[in-house]
């Protein structure tokens, strides 16, 4: 049977090398700094996931679920915002997905796996 560490690892990848695909496509026309500033900006989150599915191992359980389970979600709602499955808002320009994508993942992540956090010292306190 297969881990929720290993469905994690590899959602993180396909999201990870997907969302740079999906935005390098969006971004034929845009200047070569620009594209390579993005690709840094879009990977930030998966680089994040991947140093915290690392370290991981130490966390409490509840902490590691949470982890996993953020990171198992927000690959596929990654790749849904940048192909356009998820209409950006009207008249906005293309690029809000790419700039606002990586900081709504970098606010799920950290308010997910942060509440876990203290919720997990607070049960193991008591």
């Amino acid at each position: 049977m297969i881990s929720l560490r290993a469905v994690a690892r590899i959602a993180l990848v396909v999201g990870a090398v997907g969302s740079v695909a999906l935005m390098l496509r969006a971004g034929t026309n845009t200047p070569r700094f620009l594209l390579v500033i993005f690709v840094f900006w879009i990977l930030s989150p998966f680089v994040a996931l991947a140093w915290a599915n690392t370290v991981a191992p130490r966390w409490t359980a509840l902490t590691r679920m949470t982890l996993y389970v953020v990171t198992i979600a927000l690959a596929p709602a990654s790749l849904a915002i940048y192909s356009g499955l998820i209409p950006r808002p009207a008249g906005s320009a293309n690029a809000v997905l790419f700039t606002a994508g990586p900081v709504a993942s970098w606010v799920v992540m950290t308010v997910a796996v942060g509440i876990a956090a203290l919720v997990a010292r607070g049960r193991s306190a008591t």
